[in-house]
């Protein structure tokens, strides 16, 4: 019943306003009123005016929230200051919105200027797999690579590499990557004990396989 009395109170403000503010012709007022009721007609045939409202929200991609964790170990292994320093600001806060592929794009328009910085291929890798949801895609492992290229011996392009990689069920690779960074790493630095866990786990499952354990 509400809904009939929405609908007839704007039918009749339109005409009024029509009448009153429009200024049409006396002659049109019939017509006009024609028009409102054929509405009004439609209304009755498709809508449903005794249905009650039920507002409705946008749907939510589901997209995997920001790591803020990994961006900060990610600073603390490779970019802290300069250029690249400022398009992973921007980047990361498209990230925390949900925004990966613009996250990617925004690296990819450095990558155009500074195609030689290896931080900047580094943090594309990362953004190419926070926007394919963890998988490490052909695109990734380019970046990665091209990273690992620029600069061999930076230990970033190496961990988050690996990371991929181990992700992705390519333990042997990663094994291979990590195994470098943590004869080089401090003996007492919180990389050197993770990554020395994460290989120890790696031969552990890379036994089993071997040995046809499941």
């Amino acid at each position: 019943m509400t809904g009939w009395l929405i609908a007839f109170a704007l039918a009749a403000l339109v005409l009024a306003g029509l009448v009153l503010l429009g200024r049409i012709p006396r002659s049109a007022w019939e017509i006009s009123a024609a028009a409102l009721l054929f509405g009004l007609a439609g209304y009755a045939w498709q809508g449903n005016p005794g249905l009650a409202g039920a507002p409705r929200q946008l749907a939510q991609a589901d997209a995997q929230p920001f790591d803020e964790a990994l961006a900060e170990k990610r600073r603390g292994l490779a970019e802290r200051f300069g250029p690249a320093a400022q398009w992973m600001m921007l980047s990361d806060g498209l990230a925390r919105q949900g925004k990966t592929k613009a996250a990617a794009n925004v690296l990819l328009s450095a990558l155009r200027d500074q195609p030689d910085d290896a931080n900047l291929w580094l943090g594309l890798g990362n953004a190419l797999v926070a926007h394919g949801d963890g998988m490490l895609s052909p695109g990734a492992q380019f970046a990665y690579r091209k990273a690992l290229a620029i600069d061999p011996d930076a230990p970033a392009p190496r961990y988050f590499y690996g990371l991929a990689l181990a992700r992705a069920g390519q333990l042997q690779a990663a094994r291979d990557l990590w195994a470098p960074l943590v004869a080089r790493a401090p003996a007492d630095s919180e990389v050197r004990k993770e990554l020395e866990s994460n290989i120890a786990r790696i031969d552990a499952m890379l036994a089993g396989i071997q040995s046809g354990q499941p």
